[in-house]
């Protein structure tokens, strides 16, 4: 197994890796949208915060040698179910390879932000 970490994307706020590389995948831990040049949740809306939390997935995957279109399997956590549709919309905007997924709301996330999301993907060989 290879941790993967880069100062891109935001430093794991427990004890755990940005993303783990195992036989040929990368599995990411959940991002959420903390912009990794403040350390602090800037973003406000589903919108704001989908694109922050896929930003920071680009550039773990960047740094394991994979990219968005390697994603296969995403799980998706929103605070909300009414986000699902504008969710949506965005998550479409940076995730076109129409990987398995798995969406569902939940009581509460990490630092009561509306969105967050894993994913594993191939790596480049």
């Amino acid at each position: 197994m290879i941790t993967v970490h880069t100062n891109k994307a935001p430093a794991a706020i427990g004890p755990y890796s940005q993303a783990i590389i195992n036989q040929g995948l990368v599995y990411t831990s959940g991002q959420i949208a903390i912009n990794p040049e403040t350390s602090n949740i800037e973003a406000t809306t589903i919108e704001d915060q989908t694109r922050q939390v896929m930003i920071n997935l680009s550039e773990i995957l960047k740094e394991a040698n994979s990219s968005m279109k390697n994603i296969i399997k995403t799980t998706c956590f929103l605070a909300d179910i009414k986000d699902f549709a504008t969710f949506n919309e965005v998550y479409a905007e940076y995730i076109t390879t129409n990987p398995a997924r798995s969406c569902v709301a939940v009581k509460d996330l990490p630092k009561a932000v509306l969105v967050e999301v894993e994913v594993i993907a191939t790596i480049n060989e």
